[in-house]
């Protein structure tokens, strides 16, 4: 079954919703990836990964396996089955798995669920780290599926839209701004220094960075190209949390022979 179907992968257009599309004898469908944006920190769909599986054409029979890998994978998990879904715990972490489909248990901590489409239908997936039972349904019913989708589409064709430049490679520096959005942390302003983690300056060598983290060196480039084409706020919000965070963590006492305190510092340029 699986050498008859043909993929490609794609976003969907001047978003960060990831598209795979799945091309088989019996029918297409299209897989949409992504994380809800522009939401209140209250709303009963915040912190939650959205999978929707549509069946664009003919009758397909879909087959989904869900194994979360607890601290890269060196911590084993424990499955617990409900209704209309699974919660996956390892120690003090978890993550709840919600669908319309019962789920089965599968090998090596995991859980399947199996359904057919027809022409027309959806089937919505979420996984977040809030306990079943809360605010947010489940599962997601196809037409909150579909209301979030496009909420998610028109946040970042508003956010686009303040892109300034027009040049020749406008679709690459579009791309570009977007993936350089994810790198930053809404609700403070910091921005990460790369999307990769971890990766060595030379195979077996010292140099070992977390990109993880926040390198101010790194994090320079990213606010350089966003005040290059238009996105100041995102510039002077990392600005504001690099100011927040030195006010939070270095007291006012702090004598440093090498520095001036804040305070001698204003005075200095008013004497200047």
């Amino acid at each position: 079954m699986a050498e008859r179907v043909k993929s490609r992968q794609f976003y969907w257009p001047s978003t960060n919703i990831l598209v795979t599309r799945f091309l088989h004898e019996d029918g297409i469908t299209e897989l949409e990836d992504f994380m809800p944006v522009g939401l209140p920190p209250d709303s009963k769909w915040y912190h939650h990964l959205y999978r929707r599986i549509r069946c664009v054409r003919g009758t397909v029979k879909i087959r989904m396996v869900c194994r979360p890998a607890f601290d890269y994978g060196r911590a084993e998990h424990q499955v617990k089955l409900q209704p209309h879904g699974a919660t996956f715990v390892a120690g003090k972490q978890s993550l709840h798995l919600c669908c319309g489909e019962r789920l089965r248990r599968g090998e090596d901590g995991s859980v399947v669920a199996e359904l057919v489409l027809e022409e027309g239908k959806s089937q919505v997936f979420t996984l977040s780290d809030e306990q079943a039972g809360g605010d947010a349904p489940c599962p997601a019913s196809e037409e909150e599926g579909e209301e979030l989708f496009q909420q998610t589409v028109k946040f970042w064709h508003r956010w686009l839209s303040k892109c300034t430049y027009k040049g020749r490679w406008r679709e690459r520096v579009e791309r570009s701004a977007l993936v350089l959005k994810l790198l930053t942390f809404d609700p403070t302003g910091a921005i990460i220094a790369a999307p990769t983690t971890s990766l060595p300056e030379v195979i077996g060598g010292p140099r070992n960075w977390d990109y993880r983290y926040t390198w101010l060196r790194d994090a320079a480039f990213t606010v350089y190209a966003f005040v290059r084409i238009g996105f100041t706020e995102e510039a002077a919000g990392f600005v504001k949390w690099m100011q927040d965070y030195a006010a939070k963590h270095t007291p006012a006492t702090e004598k440093c022979p090498r520095c001036f305190r804040s305070t001698e510092l204003r005075n200095y340029r008013n004497k200047s």
